[in-house]
């Protein structure tokens, strides 16, 4: 892979770019936050990887520009910063994955190879709908009845994993492992406040009630919604 890392400190840097470079990649090394945006922009990398605490922009800035820009480059945020509310943060800016300083390298590949594959597909799909609802996958745009409904990332994120699964249940646990890549309970009202924060912004743009609450089980988006 062609991967972009970002990072102002010379001994990570040096240590990012030995390791990923040993792994077989190609790295091009930034220290700036304009220039992690810049080199997104350029469209050339399979793959970021960002310092949260970049010089200029940090890394949660870099990310929401990109995500605000259309770049749906995948990106693993590295930081310093190990609560649950930062990493939750990174994730909700559009990072994919989000690693705690220090870290093993052979962590940081493997992360970013599970990142890789979960971007592959044999036939790139550009949308999905349910009914009325139409999710533009590359641009990151949601439309009801061809009318924009604004959505943030992780919101945008829910309502592809519901779509993708119309008609079938997506257990709370399974939406926190495919959205925010927690594969532990971290304890919050994380799903139960995005999901209701999704329903009032679908409701309001003329798709009332179509994500359905199963008791004891999870959510469902209404197949025909």
């Amino acid at each position: 892979m062609n991967i972009l890392v970002a990072e102002d400190d010379p001994e990570t840097a040096a240590f990012l770019c030995r390791g990923l470079g040993d792994a077989g990649h190609q790295v091009h090394h930034v220290e700036t936050g304009a220039e992690a945006l810049a080199a997104l922009q350029s469209g050339s990398f399979d793959i970021a990887v960002l310092d949260r605490m970049l010089p200029g922009l940090d890394g949660l800035s870099v990310i929401r520009g990109a995500r605000r820009g259309g770049i749906v480059t995948p990106a693993l945020m590295l930081t310093a910063l190990g609560r649950i509310e930062d990493r939750v943060d990174g994730l909700e800016a559009g990072a994919d994955d989000y690693l705690v300083k220090p870290f093993a390298m052979s962590e940081l590949v493997a992360r970013l190879n599970a990142i890789s594959r979960r971007r592959q597909t044999g036939d790139v799909v550009t949308t999905l709908t349910a009914g009325s609802i139409v999710l533009d996958l590359l641009h990151r745009e949601t439309r009801i009845a061809g009318r924009l409904v604004p959505l943030q990332p992780r919101e945008f994120r829910l309502l592809e994993e519901l779509v993708r699964n119309a008609g079938r249940v997506v257990t709370r646990t399974m939406l926190l492992e495919s959205v925010w890549n927690f594969h532990f309970e971290p304890q919050t009202n994380l799903v139960e406040t995005h999901m209701s924060h999704l329903r009032a912004k679908l409701a309001a743009g003329g798709a009332p009630a179509v994500i359905e609450t199963v008791r004891g089980a999870g959510y469902r988006m209404v197949a025909d919604a």
